[in-house]
């Protein structure tokens, strides 16, 4: 559509998660009209976190050093997992406050359609960290879905039997919300996960 190094920047902006045809433009544009200096800038950062950033050694989150800060804290509860299917979801989880232990990226979710098996994953490497760390206790935080279910229930079967305690988050009613809204599925969940008060 557009001649050489604009059409070349949108199709390479494209080509990020979320981003279609129109928002590349969008943003294209918007860079074509800013600072050179904000645009070195943005490069600049862009650069720099290829280059700088690496996973933990111990627990697969983004970090510039050999084992992230919650790693290194020594504050937390080392005895307590959370075991994620990606990086940025440890931020969501951090953001509540509540836990205050560890962590484990798994590098994404069982899902056999897609060639995803659990070789493809870091389930090895945490079953060494059981092993190696004296941990009691893996929440399994994968997402509600068909492929987070099945890694859950995969979890669960290959690390109980290392005298793990392997607990799923909950799920099921936000707060504030009608009753009359909530599908079938979550209002089903929110029954078979509820507790005494």
């Amino acid at each position: 559509m557009f001649e050489g190094p604009i059409q070349r920047l949108i199709d390479e902006l494209a080509r990020l998660p979320g981003i279609g045809q129109k928002s590349a433009q969008r943003l294209a544009f918007h860079l074509l009209n800013t600072e050179r200096a904000d645009a070195q800038r943005l490069a600049g950062a862009i650069i720099d976190m290829r280059d700088q950033v690496r996973l933990c050694g111990r627990c697969f989150n983004v970090t510039g050093a050999e084992e992230c800060t919650i790693c290194r804290d020594l504050r937390r509860d080392p005895t307590i997992v959370c075991v994620v299917e990606r990086a940025q979801e440890i931020v969501v989880i951090e953001k509540t406050q509540e836990f205050r232990g560890r962590y484990h990226v798994l590098g994404g979710a069982l899902s056999p359609i897609d060639g995803i098996g659990p070789g493809q994953l870091r389930i090895t490497e945490l079953r060494t960290r059981i092993g190696n760390e004296g941990i009691e206790e893996l929440i399994v935080a994968t997402n509600p879905t068909i492929e987070g279910d099945t890694t859950a229930m995969y979890l669960a079967r290959e690390l109980k039997p290392l005298g793990v305690k392997v607990t799923r988050l909950a799920s099921g009613l936000p707060v504030g919300g009608d009753l009359d809204y909530a599908d079938e599925l979550t209002l089903g969940r929110a029954l078979v996960g509820r507790r005494e008060i």
